[in-house]
């Protein structure tokens, strides 16, 4: 942006809650903002515009989420818009949400302009992963990967925008969500997180009692959400990882004091580390979509192989 050499076409990666709209309305507000000095400086008046979703040369399109529901009609309005010049500010600002879900008919249309687009034309293209798009549209454009956030910092920015939660209980949510502020968020209200927590807790106590019954009762919970599975693996995860580490350095980044101390004496430190090591595990087959009721399966299964059973 200071050079002004900001690419024409951005892809913007990341999974959801992750920040992507967020930035790509950061990018198109700095592009409009009329300041001498750092942009955005959400003052101007085009700052203004930008930030309540009216100005006329920031387009925004969304598909919904589900496969192909971004149409090629759509990147054909874009396409027939584009050549006419920017109404008020030097760039016209296009915003495709979710361009993951387009088919290779859409990408193919939108490519046409992304190899000789009109020098005031900008396009920001967001995608849960660049994967899912065409070579020859990656090609022409240039990606940002987004990540987590410190679980400090995401913690205390969400504790600031809601009063009704506490620091402690949003740094738990960040730790559980790898950094992702707006899944972090979500997890919170309605107590949803405590609910995830308490049944971490009770996977816990039932590997450590060698209830195989409870184990699978607890774990059955899961079988309808998949995003509420990653979640409870990743604390699982950070549980084994606090009974290890923990335990020594008194830093227990799970928040789960009671059940990291109660692991460490149950447990020797190589059974804990082949449940680190087996969680890791679960959450990479979470992440390549395995199937659910056989991944439930596989935690009661590999959570007891771990430590002997």
């Amino acid at each position: 942006m200071a050079s002004e050499r900001l690419p024409h076409a951005i892809v913007i990666e990341g999974d959801e809650g992750i920040g992507k709209r967020t930035l790509a309305h950061e990018i198109a507000c700095a592009l409009v903002c009329r300041s001498d000095d750092d942009r955005p400086c959400c003052e101007c008046a085009q700052c203004r515009k930008a930030e309540k979703g009216i100005h006329p040369d920031i387009f925004e399109y969304s598909a919904v989420g589900g496969a192909r529901s971004f149409h090629v009609d759509v990147v054909r309005n874009v396409i027939n818009d584009v050549y006419m010049p920017p109404n008020e500010a030097e760039s016209k600002i296009y915003i495709l949400g979710n361009a993951h879900c387009m088919n290779e008919s859409a990408q193919n249309a939108i490519l046409k302009v992304l190899e000789e687009p009109p020098s005031y034309a900008v396009f920001i293209l967001t995608v849960t992963s660049r994967t899912m798009l065409l070579e020859t549209v990656l090609s022409r454009s240039v990606t940002l990967t987004l990540s987590g956030v410190n679980a400090g910092t995401g913690a205390e920015h969400i504790s600031k925008e809601n009063e009704n939660i506490d620091f402690n209980e949003a740094r738990e949510a960040m730790i559980a969500f790898k950094g992702n502020i707006g899944k972090a968020t979500e997890s919170l209200v309605g107590g949803k997180m405590q609910k995830t927590m308490e049944l971490v807790k009770s996977i816990c106590n039932a590997a450590m009692a060698d209830n195989e019954y409870e184990l699978i009762k607890c774990t059955s919970e899961l079988g309808k959400d998949r995003q509420e599975l990653a979640t409870v693996l990743n604390l699982l995860k950070t549980v084994f990882r606090d009974a290890v580490i923990g335990i020594k350095t008194g830093e227990i980044l799970s928040g789960q004091k009671e059940t990291v101390k109660a692991l460490s004496m149950k447990f020797t430190e190589s059974k804990i580390l082949k449940l680190y090591e087996t969680a890791d595990k679960l959450i990479d087959m979470a992440n390549k979509n395995a199937n659910n009721a056989l991944l439930i399966t596989k935690i009661c299964y590999s959570l007891r192989e771990a430590i002997g059973r």
